[in-house]
């Protein structure tokens, strides 16, 4: 492991946010409208539902032919605010394991109500998932496809006490 200068990491975090992050009260809208799918690769389908729709309580909204495969699915979670979570499948194509890498996905955060955090961190019980909790608001888990997912209790635009949005 190389030695880190943590100094120099929190010298150069402070320059970013110097040179970067506007005040909020100057700060422009965005110019998108929200999240309209975050798509992940599903290594079956009817898992993948019975986990995001059973053990998550994520509604399936729709499922229909992906356009660049021919025999795949392409299937959608409702995730709260008119956004999405959505996967493929490729049949006949060994896709093979999920694989977290650096520079790659890291993990899914999504916001739950604090009561409803407690309910599905008892339904993953339930479903035998391992689990990692975190700050007494963050649950750490993989998905049937080895996707790693957060959910948090705190409010969205908040993190651990901080505002973020």
């Amino acid at each position: 492991m190389t030695d880190i200068d943590l100094t120099a990491i929190d010298a150069e975090r402070d320059r970013i946010r110097a040179e970067y992050l506007q005040p909020e009260d100057s700060r422009p809208a965005s110019s998108a409208r929200g999240l309209h799918h975050f798509a992940v690769v599903a290594r079956d389908v009817e898992e993948t539902i019975r986990f995001y729709q059973g053990v998550l309580e994520f509604p399936l909204t729709e499922i229909f032919e992906n356009r660049d495969y021919r025999g795949s699915n392409h299937f959608f979670f409702d995730i709260g605010h008119d956004n999405l979570l959505a996967f493929f499948d490729f049949p006949g194509l060994d896709v093979g394991p999920y694989a977290e890498v650096l520079g790659g996905l890291h993990h899914i955060a999504i916001s739950v109500e604090p009561e409803r955090w407690e309910r599905l961190k008892g339904n993953l019980e339930a479903a035998g998932v391992d689990y990692v909790e975190e700050s007494g608001t963050s649950i750490y888990f993989r998905d049937p496809n080895g996707a790693r997912l957060e959910l948090i209790a705190d409010p969205l635009g908040e993190m651990y006490g901080t505002k973020v949005l």
